[in-house]
């Protein structure tokens, strides 16, 4: 945890002294360059396609079609074009440079500003990766900027291809839902595969807890960390939108946040019980150890109580006196020898008794 704290804190000093609106990016550099995709649409019309520059989009600025830009690869001289030809706010495109922001929205006279958080599983990797995701909503258009290069929204574009739904025959607000509800979906796989790591450690934990259980268990509670911060605030979004009263969101489409706003109800509950369930864990963990280790002292304790009696016996016959009626018998060696077997048959019998055994 403490190398995540001071890896965000490292990022933002870039920063530090630079006025208002100063555009740095702040995030993990990446290689490939920045490529912008637009689709516009309406009912009967469809355009896809992949452009260079920041003049190939402008003829969709003001078209009473729907027009989506999704700008992948965040590179400081892109976005401050972009900005100005949008006429986008300085503040609004330094947060889209810093992709440690808390999700928020950030309302303009001509437009809204979305910044969420993309949750992925990496499989390979085994842990969760979190991704800004910013956009401007507008009249007829949503800008989003995303840092790398992959994302979510494949369904969602496969279904504005098609004219599957309603999505062709709304505005851009719905298409601006749209996003918001996609992100909001991948939390929920991101929460399935989250759920069967922790089936396998209550497994384990009941089982054979070891060292490498105990760390899996820190791990997860970190991640959980990771979706708490990213999702926690999304309901604030959520919810802000849909009493907000801009012009920009018709009211066919709050109906649609509200059930955006119930997932994402359903995640945090979900992300509070996971957490709850692996405090507990951690606290069967140590219950657990202290258990065995407690019954290896009870057990070792058995056997030297056993052996008290059994040594005084043999340290009494191993003085080295001379004159001890018991040394002269022939049959005094394998007397004793019975009598500490008995002793400590009986012993036993005696702790299986008061159940101790």
């Amino acid at each position: 945890m403490g190398l995540i704290v001071s890896r965000i804190f490292k990022r933002r000093s870039k920063k530090a002294g630079l006025p208002p609106g100063s555009l740095v990016y702040v995030g993990d550099k990446k290689a490939y360059e920045t490529e912008v995709g637009i689709i516009d649409y309406d009912v009967d019309n469809f355009v896809e396609k992949t452009v260079k520059t920041i003049e190939e989009c402008l003829p969709f600025k003001d078209k009473p079609t729907v027009t989506w830009i999704n700008v992948k690869g965040l590179e400081t001289g892109f976005v401050d074009e972009i900005g100005r030809c949008f006429e986008l706010h300085p503040l609004l495109l330094e947060d889209i440079l810093n992709t440690d922001q808390r999700p928020k929205l950030d309302e303009f006279e001509k437009y809204l500003f979305f910044v969420v958080r993309i949750l992925q599983y990496d499989e390979k990797e085994d842990e969760v990766r979190a991704e800004q995701i910013s956009f401007v909503l507008g009249r007829n258009y949503v800008i989003s900027f995303q840092e790398t290069d992959g994302d979510i929204f494949d369904p969602l574009r496969e279904r504005i291809r098609n004219g599957k739904g309603l999505i062709r025959k709304m505005g851009a607000d719905y298409l601006a839902y749209a996003i918001i509800d996609a992100v909001v979906d991948g939390y929920f796989i991101v929460l399935e595969k989250m759920g069967d790591r922790i089936e396998d450690i209550e497994d384990e934990l009941v089982l054979n807890p070891t060292t490498e259980t105990l760390q899996l268990i820190h791990f997860l509670k970190r991640q959980m960390i990771v979706l708490r911060k990213s999702v926690w605030p999304i309901r604030e979004v959520i919810n802000r939108l849909d009493k907000v009263g801009s012009g920009l969101i018709e009211k066919t489409t709050t109906i649609y946040l509200r059930d955006v706003y119930d997932h994402t109800i359903q995640v945090i509950d979900a992300i509070e019980t996971y957490r709850d369930l692996l405090s507990g864990m951690l606290d069967i963990y140590l219950s657990s150890i202290s258990n065995r280790m407690n019954e290896i002292m009870k057990v070792l304790t058995i056997i030297g109580t056993i052996f008290i009696p059994l040594t005084f016996i043999a340290g009494v016959y191993g003085m080295n006196f001379r004159y001890m009626p018991e040394l002269g018998l022939a049959w005094s060696y394998p007397a004793i020898l019975l009598l500490m077997l008995m002793m400590g048959i009986s012993m036993v019998f005696y702790f299986r008794g008061k159940k101790w055994l």
